[in-house]
């Protein structure tokens, strides 16, 4: 742990907090909080991006991408986080994948209610026919997990071998019926959608709809591999996870957390397509991203879904039902996990805020109520610490500093 964090901190081009109607000193408490989570020891990096009203008021890095995440050895070098560091949003990404569909969905070349069947009509195996493409965004195709050789790395690059899995799966329940999250299996049943309405892989596609019209350097399905050293090393921190947060976490990942973590700084992981997992891009690219959406689709002038769209997307489809994979009671849209009125995984008061969780530290998401865009990536991955409290405590700051307009 570094002594002095100025040495370990890099600060992009911010627009003054008064421009925005903010005192400066609440945006700076905001940083304060970060600096309090990196203390814990917890995040070798942490990244932030908080744009108010389209402007950029907080853009900072702080810590290592590489060389002082436990394990790394003695003598590795430290390589420092920047702000143009990469790095893997892990779950995070169903939101992006999900606006790949709904825009295939706008131009009309799926519909989001058709079943999956009839794009992949294999996939109908063992009653899997009722199943839509609107029961995979909300996490109700009764499909949460694939057995536990579908994350293996070498199997990642065998697309096919991950449709074969996906279609001699079992649902657990019928389609529709129960809330159980998704983590691995949604993002690989629309991927291969994707592919077979637009003849190219999802990736080509995000890159085509999305990342291109925007002007991302990042934000695709892994790195090619020249880029592999830029991307921020993710590590597992903490304690051990023990029973039942151990049994929800391997139930959900088909894995357990140190063996996810391990698998993610994998190059076949960072080099292969991942819907549900491995989107790579830098905290302003997701920021930028829920900037978009927040202004119903378009960014610096440039429209990229239509309203109609993004009201769609982040629409409610589960009012605080229990999800069954998380055990925990949720609000989910299609694609996006929702705010709540009194408290919720973006703060209180936040009913109107859409985004998504990355395992397991990556919070990124919009509140329009609050004109407020915020992504913030960790490359440390504890689920279980006291520390973490510091975390909820940065969220619950985020909206101090920033009040609904």
């Amino acid at each position: 742990m570094p002594e002095d964090l100025d040495a370990v901190t890099s600060i992009a081009e911010e627009t003054p907090a008064r421009v925005v109607g903010i005192p400066a000193g609440d945006v700076e408490s905001v940083w304060q909080a970060v600096e309090t989570l990196y203390r814990t020891g917890l995040y070798p990096a942490i990244q932030i991006c908080i744009r108010r009203e389209g402007e950029i008021v907080l853009h900072r890095a702080l810590g290592h991408a590489s060389g002082n995440e436990p394990g790394s050895p003695p003598d590795a070098e430290r390589v420092l986080a920047t702000t143009a560091t990469p790095f893997n949003l892990f779950s995070a990404s169903k939101a992006v994948t999900a606006m790949v569909i709904h825009q295939l969905d706008d131009e009309g070349v799926l519909h989001i209610d058709d079943r999956v069947a009839e794009y992949i009509p294999e996939f109908a195996a063992h009653g899997k026919q009722w199943i839509t493409l609107r029961h995979v965004l909300s996490h109700r195709a009764g499909i949460p997990n694939l057995p536990a050789e579908a994350l293996d790395p070498e199997i990642l690059l065998k697309p096919d071998e991950i449709l074969d899995l996906l279609c001699a799966a079992k649902p657990v329940a019928r389609a529709g019926r129960r809330l159980a999250y998704h983590a691995v299996t949604g993002g690989f049943v629309l991927a291969e959608v994707v592919r077979r309405v637009c003849g190219q892989d999802i990736r080509a596609v995000l890159r085509e709809k999305i990342g291109a019209p925007l002007g991302f350097r990042w934000m695709s399905y892994g790195v090619a591999p020249a880029d592999l050293p830029l991307v921020a090393v993710d590590a597992f921190t903490g304690l051990p996870v023990p029973p039942p947060a151990s049994t929800l976490l391997r139930r959900a990942l088909g894995v357990d957390a140190e063996r996810a973590v391990e698998i993610s700084n994998d190059p076949r992981f960072r080099t292969a397509i991942v819907p549900a997992g491995n989107v790579i891009a830098t905290a302003e690219e997701a920021s930028a991203f829920y900037e978009c959406l927040r202004n119903e689709g378009e960014l610096g002038g440039v429209r990229v879904f239509s309203p109609r769209t993004v009201r769609r997307a982040t629409s409610e489809q589960s009012y605080w039902e229990l999800d069954l994979t998380l055990g925990i009671p949720l609000r989910y849209g299609l694609g996006f996990m929702l705010g709540g009125d009194l408290i919720s995984l973006f703060g209180p008061d936040t009913p109107h805020a859409f985004g998504h969780l990355g395992f397991t530290n990556i919070f990124t998401w919009a509140d329009p109520a609050r004109a407020l865009s915020v992504a913030l990536l960790t490359s440390g991955k504890p689920v279980l610490s006291p520390e973490m409290a510091r975390l909820v405590q940065l969220v619950l700051r985020v909206n101090r500093a920033f009040p609904k307009l």
